[in-house]
């Protein structure tokens, strides 16, 4: 409406004044409510084309959609296992903090294993006790073994000796008898140095790894024992949370429920244009918007991204070929909204609906030396016109309630 009168300003009005004035035919007279078609004929139709063109201009180059909303992400509130919900430690809604527990499953069985990994761990510390004790009486049958040898090693030379200088003296069955000794005493100290070596190892290297595997069950138990506790992976707010103690939750079927984190869906708008303003919508865009949640006021924004592809298009590899009469609904240009200024979205709940106006600036190549008059002037009247869809963008935050609480009839 807003664009017909003013075309009709341009087109319609004047070319009445020629009539009135310059023609001198009078409306009710010569012009009358049968005859204005054929007398204004170039008015009206100069009208309606020009009418025609501003809409078409300002719809373009400053696009305006409906289709915009502050989407938030949410985060399933899941264990890593499956289980029975032992107790729940947050409400039906509440803030939380990252590490914070939010339910307990029933940890029966992981306690038995934490104990049974315990026990292991104390079972290999006794055996270790009792592999050093091992060592040391190892080591003092080593002592014992060469005491005896050295004895008889001993008895043996004194033998030796008084036939070396007595042949006869004494009998060669003695001599024999004390090398067999002699030679069983040396096994005796091989045996104990043996035993000393495997209590050793035990001590050493056998028994630590065994202590270091109980320890890795233990770590392991204790890792499985934790996940028992759910918690909070970042900071938010739990929102519908409606599991009990005796509930069974697990990762595939049955979530606990969902966590909103902190600053979800309070920084970034998200729109979608129309397809033929794909060659429009620029990055640095600055753009207007109110929402259904914060009425009356108008937030000044900016286009931080402009997504390059479209939604509609998209599909998955299957055992059926594409068929594209499928894509029933056409896609739209998806672009991220950022607020022009610090707190501009505060007030506005996430998840709400907005109105989002962007506007074309050409302001740089207006300023450019090498760029034609003719053309500076056509872009000044395209900025320019952007003023009408601002105006009606205001005028839309005004009469937004009343369609809102009174037109719509809720």
């Amino acid at each position: 409406m807003f664009e017909l009168m003013f075309c009709s300003l341009l087109t319609i009005l004047p070319d009445y004044l020629y009539r009135r004035y310059v023609q001198g035919k009078r409306f009710g007279k010569e012009i009358t409510f049968f005859s204005i078609w054929y007398e204004l004929r170039w008015g009206i139709t100069g009208c309606l084309m020009l009418t025609v063109s501003l809409i078409t201009m300002i719809f373009y180059f400053h696009p305006t959609t409906s289709n915009a909303t502050l989407y938030f992400r949410t985060v399933p509130i899941l264990p890593e296992g499956s289980g029975r919900v032992a107790d729940v430690k947050v409400g039906f809604s509440a803030p939380v903090k990252k590490g914070d527990v939010l339910f307990t499953l029933d940890a029966s069985k992981q306690q038995a294993a934490v104990e049974t990994a315990r026990r292991k761990i104390a079972e290999v510390d006794a055996t270790m006790q009792s592999a050093q004790a091992d060592v040391v009486k190892a080591e003092a049958q080593i002592g014992e073994a060469k005491a005896n040898y050295q004895q008889a090693k001993d008895e043996l030379d004194v033998k030796i000796d008084l036939q070396r200088r007595n042949p006869g003296i004494v009998p060669q069955r003695d001599i024999e008898k004390l090398q067999v000794l002699v030679d069983q005493r040396q096994s005796g100290i091989d045996a104990a140095t043996a035993a000393r070596q495997s209590a050793a190892l035990q001590v050493s290297t056998s028994l630590p790894a065994q202590k270091a595997s109980a320890e890795a069950v233990l770590d392991q138990a204790q890792v499985d024992l934790d996940k028992t506790q759910v918690r909070a992976g970042i900071d938010g707010r739990v929102e519908q949370f409606l599991v009990r103690p005796g509930d069974v939750v697990n990762q595939l079927m049955r979530p606990a429920g969902i966590l909103i984190p902190a600053e979800a869906g309070r920084s970034v708008l998200q729109a979608g244009f129309g397809q033929i303003e794909a060659q429009v919508m620029k990055t640095g865009m600055v753009a207007e918007a109110t929402c259904i949640s914060k009425p009356w006021v108008i937030i000044p924004m900016v286009i931080t991204t402009v997504q390059d592809y479209i939604a509609a298009g998209q599909f998955r590899s299957g055992e059926q070929l594409l068929e594209a009469q499928n894509a029933v609904r056409p896609g739209t240009i998806l672009v991220f909204l950022e607020p022009l200024y610090k707190g501009g979205l505060e007030g506005v709940t996430p998840g709400s609906s907005c109105i989002v106006n962007a506007y074309t600036s050409n302001h740089e190549e207006i300023a450019a030396r090498d760029t034609p008059t003719s053309r500076k002037i056509a872009l000044h009247v395209v900025d320019g016109v952007g003023l009408v869809h601002a105006l009606l963008l205001r005028i839309q935050a005004l009469l937004l309630p009343i369609q809102t609480l009174v037109l719509s009839g809720h």
